[in-house]
């Protein structure tokens, strides 16, 4: 009975609202305290050995996989937007001249000053999983929003979009930093 009321107490926690303009998903951090009055831990941002190393600039192996963090992501979807919208290049360049121009923006950008430079195979590969995985779940956002009755909030829909995704997909939708800075586009 102990475990049950300590989940139902953990689930309740976790139907906290959800801010639309948040940078981070709104699981990440804390939801709360359990019945000892420590904190609950939630699936977070936790930098590996390998992250760590790549923001101080310093990679031990090369071959080593870096993790994008969300800055990151939002600084290479405002490098691909001005790219893709530029009025005066607009669609008359090839492709490699488009990425090529999309990760030089991305690498000049001052909030990234210390950071390992990024490569154009992995801006590409990052590109694919994010376009992928933000239209998937634009398709989830748009059958919310035809639930949607009377009553319910922009959290209720957010909520419905995630469960809507997990149910499709089989498993969490974590680049909605992504999707907030791609959903008008």
């Amino acid at each position: 009975m102990a475990n049950n009321s300590q989940s139902f107490t953990r689930f309740h926690l976790s139907q906290n609202t959800v801010d639309l303009d948040s940078p981070e998903p709104f699981w990440f951090g804390s939801q709360g305290p359990d019945e000892s009055g420590s904190e609950v831990p939630v699936a977070s941002p936790v930098l590996s050995g390998t992250d760590v190393s790549a923001k101080s600039g310093v990679n031990s192996n090369p071959s080593e996989r870096r993790k994008w963090t969300p800055t990151e992501d939002k600084i290479f979807i405002g490098a691909w937007l001005n790219t893709s919208k530029d009025p005066v290049v607009s669609n008359e360049q090839k492709a490699d001249a488009f990425w090529f121009r999309i990760v030089e923006y991305y690498n000049a950008s001052p909030l990234l000053v210390g950071t390992i430079q990024r490569e154009l195979m992995s801006c590409k590969q990052r590109w694919a999983r994010i376009n992928g995985g933000v239209a998937k779940f634009a398709g989830s956002y748009d059958a919310a929003l035809r639930e949607q009755r009377s009553g319910q909030n922009d959290d209720d829909v957010m909520k419905t979009a995630l469960d809507i995704f997990f149910k499709t997909a089989g498993y969490k939708f974590t680049m909605d930093h992504c999707w907030r800075e791609l959903r008008h586009d």
